[in-house]
């Protein structure tokens, strides 16, 4: 059964999609964040795979953007700017000299319009005006989350723009498939990917895609997260993994059947498997997660959950050279992409 209702703290509504036997989640018009995700497993309990805050309110004021939808540009734009059409723009900094996760007032900030509402799937809608953040251009945004059979979540971004603008929109969750929020680091990770964009001390991409082999970065053969967690400079300048890996192109052809990533919990009894058409996935170890309250209130414990982030290669205004589509949304265009995120029980 679906059901719309107030949050308790009156900030945002609450819309729960989905069923007990197959698939529930929970998501807030407070920045369209996706705040549950309950999985019914084999032997009849329950796993709640993603971390969340105790209610809506938590989700303006908290830091790590739990479950947000994330825009207008995931990831970081380096100096806050960016050069289109031979005009540059200025964008808020939010981190330090750069621009992060569309800035301090993005779209994980907003309260979201309700389009539509049924048992298996909510549509929100929100329009970004002209200067928004620094970004030219009225865009209009819609997300569609919807639950599909066997245990399956789909995530569809749409856009429409009246100027020509970046445009970057990803979701933002943790997962913790053990769900118990204790740490994901015994969590089996598998990414097609055999390129990875190092950072320097700002976490601003260096602009090399370096190649995975022989590094801390190789997840062609599933690894647990903590096996090479720490190793090496790149690890040192993020506290661990907080970076994006270059899908491959031709990964549909390859044992992974086009899947992109894929997440075991420490038990093996759940398994995520990531699929999408974005070019890129920032995975993000919760390095920084001790900042942040989780769902019973209490501060997060290191590396409780893993973040994957399906999106654009980061800073990639700056990098036209990057091999990439555009991320560049010209009016008349429709931008279109989707993550989806299928559970595997054993």
């Amino acid at each position: 059964m679906t059901r719309a209702s107030p949050a308790d703290d009156r900030v945002g509504r609450v819309f729960q999609v989905g069923d007990d036997r197959n698939l529930k989640i929970h998501v807030t018009d407070v920045g369209a964040t996706w705040t549950s995700c309950r999985v019914a497993m084999q032997d009849g309990n329950v796993r709640e795979a993603v971390l969340g805050h105790p209610s809506s309110a938590h989700y303006l004021s908290e830091p790590g953007y739990f479950g947000a939808l994330i825009g207008r540009y995931a990831n970081r734009i380096a100096d806050g700017r960016f050069l289109l059409d031979g005009r540059e723009f200025l964008l808020v900094r939010n981190e330090g000299r750069h621009h992060l996760h569309g800035g301090s007032k993005g779209f994980h900030s907003r309260r979201w319009d309700l389009v539509s509402l049924t048992d298996d799937e909510v549509r929100l809608r929100h329009i970004s005006p002209d200067g928004d953040q620094g970004y030219p251009g009225e865009l209009e945004v819609e997300v569609r989350y919807k639950v599909l059979a066997e245990r399956a979540l789909r995530i569809e971004f749409l856009a429409r723009c009246d100027k020509p603008c970046p445009v970057n929109l990803t979701s933002h969750p943790y997962f913790n498939l053990d769900g118990d929020a204790r740490s994901a680091l015994d969590h089996y990770l598998w990414i097609a990917a055999h390129r990875y964009l190092p950072v320097n001390d700002e976490m601003i991409p260096e602009g090399n895609l370096e190649d995975v082999a022989e590094t801390p970065f190789d997840f062609r053969v599933p690894r647990r997260i903590r096996e090479r967690l720490h190793q090496g400079v790149q690890q040192a300048l993020a506290g661990g993994y907080d970076h994006c890996f270059v899908l491959d192109h031709d990964r549909a052809a390859g044992p992974g059947d086009g899947c992109a990533a894929r997440l075991w919990s420490s038990d093996r009894r759940l398994a995520l498997h990531l699929y999408t058409d974005y070019p890129g996935l920032q995975v993000y170890s919760g390095n920084h997660l001790p900042k942040s309250v989780g769902r019973d209130g209490r501060s997060c414990a290191a590396h409780s959950g893993i973040a994957l982030e399906a999106q654009y290669l980061p800073d990639s205004p700056n990098h036209p050279a990057w091999s990439q589509p555009s991320c560049v949304l010209r009016p008349g265009q429709r931008m279109q992409h989707f993550i989806e995120f299928r559970f595997e029980t054993s």
